[in-house]
């Protein structure tokens, strides 16, 4: 299954069964990280974690993810035995520890994927070291033009960017993977954007750790 497919998929859509039931875990995530999700998934051999992707959009709208988030939750409840959530709070004040406390279930550590890409405390040095700060993933990278640049209608009205990022200095590449077009695509970035460029390595961080205790 590819990372597209998963990211197609809608809440309480359908989820593959393998084998027995009791034994599976299934990850239900935004769709921004399918990529990674499957890449961990591949690389420790993980034949008893499924994917259910929330699609990424719902980010515009996090007051969204929530009752997105739970009717996934109760569909999955059916057909697997451990359930773990892939987002952070990701903007809905608390709505999203509200729920898993209420389901019963397990979320990543971290307010959002940058801090679980870098890592809590180097994410919060990170912060406090430069405060006007921009961050993007692989998967912003890959699509800084429909996530970022026409939300804001920075592509018909480009005179906005310095309303926008007035108090913005840098963006801050977190690469999860070594790929010189998506470094490449970070810097035209934030040179779209009037930005200073940086970069860190960070490899799938705390998400590897939590797959792979599933």
């Amino acid at each position: 299954m590819t990372a597209e497919a998963w990211t197609a998929s809608t809440p309480g859509g359908n989820v593959p069964i393998v084998g027995d039931a009791a034994t599976r875990v299934l990850i239900i995530a935004c769709g921004a990280l399918a990529r990674e999700v499957l890449a961990v998934i591949e690389q420790h051999g993980l034949k008893h974690v499924d994917l259910q992707c929330l699609p990424a959009q719902l980010h515009n709208r996090p007051q969204k993810i929530p009752s997105a988030l739970r009717n996934a939750i109760h569909t999955a409840k059916q057909s697997y035995g451990k359930i773990l959530v892939g987002y952070g709070d990701c903007g809905t004040g608390g709505e999203i520890d509200r729920l898993i406390e209420e389901e019963g279930v397990e979320r990543i550590a971290g307010a959002h994927c940058y801090a679980f890409f870098t890592g809590l405390e180097a994410f919060d040095e990170e912060a406090e070291r430069e405060l006007g700060t921009f961050y993007l993933t692989d998967f912003l990278a890959r699509h800084f033009e429909t996530l970022v640049i026409r939300p804001l209608g920075l592509d018909s009205n480009p005179e906005l960017r310095d309303l926008y990022f007035e108090h913005y200095t840098r963006l801050l590449y977190i690469a999860q993977t070594e790929d010189d077009e998506l470094e490449e695509r970070a810097r035209h970035a934030a040179s779209r954007l009037g930005l200073r460029f940086e970069k860190r390595f960070t490899g799938y961080g705390l998400l590897d750790e939590f797959l792979r205790r599933s």
